[in-house]
């Protein structure tokens, strides 16, 4: 694993061998914990993907208190965010790519 134009690098085998759990960290970031525990690739994105599960529900969490200005603005932007980025974090792993999402890319919680 190395660092490249502000990308991490792993091996052409293990990005092969767990791509598809790298893609489902972004819909179930356990998933990978539980299946692929040993592949850095599948935990970078598991790592993303729990980074923007707990984004996610801190937003709705947030905007569900805010009368108004957070049901109706807040909570559905910061969705309509997840979802985006989600895709992008999709998109990156299947390409075997392992960039980091924007704003939340830079936390690392799972090691």
């Amino acid at each position: 694993m190395e660092m490249m134009d502000g990308k991490v690098q792993f091996s052409a085998e293990d990005i092969n061998e767990n791509k598809t759990m790298a893609i489902l960290a972004y819909i179930l970031f356990f998933v990978p914990l539980l299946a692929a525990r040993e592949s850095k690739f599948a935990m970078y994105h598991a790592n993303q993907g729990l980074v923007l599960f707990l984004a996610a529900m801190a937003v709705n969490l947030i905007g569900s208190l805010i009368p108004v200005i957070g049901w109706f603005f807040i909570v559905p932007l910061g969705n309509l965010a997840a979802i985006v980025l989600a895709v992008l974090g999709i998109v990156n792993a299947y390409r075997g790519e392992a960039k980091p999402l924007p704003l939340v890319g830079g936390i690392k919680i799972i090691k």
